[in-house]
């Protein structure tokens, strides 16, 4: 092994070596499911900001974003950008400090047990479907964090595939069963770090090497629809093609899935305090703006590099990033160790993903399925060792599904990002705001907006032209509506709901 990769490889494992401790002194702090699923609702501002941004921007802020970008341009990766920053900032603002609220008031402590409780529903159906929503989205999703991990040591090392990616596997689901949703939020925050970190050296480092940032653009400019937000490069052709405005709105629609994730709502469920969500939106938004915003650009930059001949093309665009470190690693031992920290920081957004996902797949089986539906009487001692055998099982199939080293990170991630947005994103606004919300009209919703992802993405997008759009956007308003037609026709909410729901709306800070 070289000397650059020694010194690679270094930081890394002082990166996960640092993870695990984090694993283990949080260990001792899990007394109850409570504090294993939701961390005794304990989180300060800064960590509910980070981890949540950390949980959400998985491998695809370093390797998805620069890839499309570098790819096709600007229209794609930054309408998607601009989506997903908006869907930031109107989470935080609109949905954080409410449910923080409403879980707080009826004791629920993961997402499906807050639809069940808010509804009043006895026999747990909207809790177990939510369950099941979560276990076929969330399992694939992890998958893909695996199979980049393995990716990534594959393509640096000449490490076989299987082996890297079960080693990386391990590490997540270690640190995870033994320090759970603290460990996880802790290790995410510290990832947060890392991965702004890599994103800033790698965007100094690319645009020095491409000649300065006025050479980058000129590249750009060559490339017909590059760096246009109304046309888009098609780098089969080398020429380009209109972006329309349904095309565009299709991509900010990303944001929408903000509302139905449980990975980051856990985090708004979690907070110490609802007065400082105000801060954690601040620190949310502005860093998901910064990191969006670099991770286009990093794409442009590589453009960059390689039409200057400073580098090859990758084979596979999401190496971006991947190949600017390994260019960065041939300056000497130093420059190997700060590769190291930015090659880190890709391993840091997959774990940060992955961590939480389990969590969240465990919980909706543990808590919502064994205990809630099965064994109610279950003591706090064994729903702890359910919860972490839950754990590791969901783990151990996501290993199954990661075993093949050709999946794409930014499909995967896509469609269950609309697998959950539609899904639950209708059914968390109108639990929230909407008092005439019914049982039945929550469970039409969720069913429906899932369904649809899959209908629309398999079946309706394939006829082309303009219903070739992202699939959430429609999943989305079809569980909208189904969810204001079903409660419309069905009997209005008990008296007790009602209460409950106007008791949460009359909190006052």
């Amino acid at each position: 092994m070289s000397q650059q990769n020694i010194c690679i490889m270094i930081s890394i494992i002082a990166y996960l070596l640092v993870v695990l401790g984090i694993g283990v002194w949080f260990s001792r702090r899990n007394k109850t499911a409570d504090d294993f699923y939701l961390g005794g609702r304990k989180l300060g501002p800064f960590v509910t900001a980070m981890s949540a941004e950390a949980s959400d921007m998985s491998s695809y802020l370093l390797m998805g974003v620069p890839g499309l970008a570098f790819l096709t341009g600007l229209a794609d990766a930054s309408w998607t950008a601009i989506g997903l920053i908006i869907g930031t900032y109107l989470n935080w603002l609109i949905v954080a400090k409410k449910l923080r609220r409403y879980s707080s008031k009826i004791g629920a402590t993961t997402l499906p047990a807050f639809f069940s409780e808010r509804f009043k529903d006895k026999s747990r159906i909207l809790s177990i479907i939510a369950a099941i929503v979560i276990i076929i989205f969330f399992v694939p999703y992890t998958a893909s964090g695996f199979a980049a991990c393995g990716k990534l040591f594959n393509s640096l090392f000449g490490v076989d595939y299987m082996v890297a990616m079960l080693i990386c596997a391990f590490v997540i689901i270690l640190y995870t069963m033994l320090g759970g949703f603290l460990a996880a939020s802790t290790s995410d925050f510290l990832q947060s770090i890392v991965m702004t970190i890599a994103l800033v050296i790698v965007l100094v480092y690319g645009v020095v090497n491409a000649g300065g940032i006025g050479a980058v653009v000129e590249n750009a400019k060559a490339l017909p629809g590059y760096l246009s937000l109304s046309n888009i490069y098609v780098p089969e052709t080398g020429g380009s093609e209109v972006y329309g405005a349904f095309r565009a709105c299709s991509m900010l629609a990303w944001g929408l899935g903000y509302f139905g994730m449980p990975h980051i709502l856990l985090r708004f469920m979690a907070i110490e305090d609802a007065k400082k969500l105000k801060l954690s939106r601040r620190v949310a938004s502005l860093w998901c703006l910064i990191s969006l915003g670099i991770a286009v650009f990093i794409g442009i930059v590589g453009m960059g590099l390689v039409k200057n001949s400073v580098m090859a093309a990758p084979e596979d665009s999401e190496r971006i990033l991947i190949e600017i470190s390994k260019l960065l690693s041939q300056h000497g031992v130093f420059a190997a160790i700060v590769a190291g920290v930015i090659l880190a920081g890709i391993l840091a957004a997959t774990m940060s993903t992955a961590d939480s996902q389990l969590l969240a797949a465990s919980s909706s089986v543990s808590q919502n399925i064994v205990k809630e539906k099965l064994f109610p009487k279950m003591t706090e001692e064994t729903t702890m060792i359910i919860a972490r055998f839950t754990l590791v099982a969901i783990a151990v199939v996501a290993v199954f599904l990661a075993r093949d080293p050709n999946s794409s990170v930014f499909g995967i991630v896509s469609f269950a990002w609309a697998g959950f947005g539609a899904a639950f994103g209708p059914v968390m606004l109108a639990a929230l705001f909407w008092k005439r919300t019914t049982k039945a009209g929550a469970l039409a919703g969720m069913i429906a907006g899932g369904a649809m992802v899959f209908i629309w993405k398999y079946g309706i997008a394939t006829l082309g032209g303009v219903l070739a759009i992202y699939e959430l956007l429609p999943a989305f308003i079809t569980g909208l509506i189904a969810i204001i037609v079903v409660s419309l026709l069905t009997k209005a909410p008990e008296k007790e709901i009602t209460d409950t729901f106007d008791a949460v709306t009359a909190m006052k800070d």
